[in-house]
């Protein structure tokens, strides 16, 4: 089982509240390209999400289940993207600090996917939620006003790059 680790500068109920947007789930999660529809019951479990996954013109249609909704502490989703399979992925938000740790695991469940040797899996699930993260820390971060510098913040600043109109403060 892969797992992927990020500290956020937000709350764990504004993470919750980016994840319970599923209109918002291509902007955080690689591999999503667009939203189709939402069901109206969503985020309780058995609801879904329905989404297309690749690159134009090159998508396929598929869905995202709820499994457990457990705000602002945990949430199961089982994610299919056929024809590689599906996977499990759990969602763990704990706070620290004036912000919060986010753990994704994810393993495939059925399809070819439960194939390919689980070392090699978890690096490629490993790298793909490491940006899923970055994206999940971006938009959470975005919704909550804070006094330390934002994700996105720290990295221009790293980068040497200055600081867009009211980030004056923030360095």
């Amino acid at each position: 089982m892969s797992t992927t680790v990020r500290a956020i500068r937000c709350t764990p109920q504004t993470v919750f509240d980016v994840l319970a947007n599923g209109w918002l789930y291509p902007s955080w999660v690689v591999g999503a390209s667009r939203m189709r529809d939402v069901d109206e019951a969503w985020p309780q479990p058995g609801s879904q999400l329905h989404h297309s996954v690749g690159t134009w013109p090159f998508l396929l249609d598929d869905r995202t289940r709820c499994e457990e909704w457990n705000p602002p502490h945990r949430a199961v989703l089982r994610a299919k993207g056929w024809p590689i399979g599906e996977a499990r992925v759990v969602v763990d938000v704990r706070p620290r600090g004036d912000g919060c740790v986010v753990r994704m695991q994810e393993n495939a469940v059925a399809g070819p996917a439960t194939l390919v040797p689980r070392p090699v899996a978890d690096i490629m699930l490993h790298l793909r939620n490491r940006e899923t993260l970055l994206r999940l820390a971006y938009i959470a971060e975005g919704h909550e006003s804070r006094p330390e510098p934002s994700t996105a913040e720290r990295e221009r600043a790293e980068d040497g790059e200055p600081a867009e109109p009211g980030e004056e403060d923030a360095s």
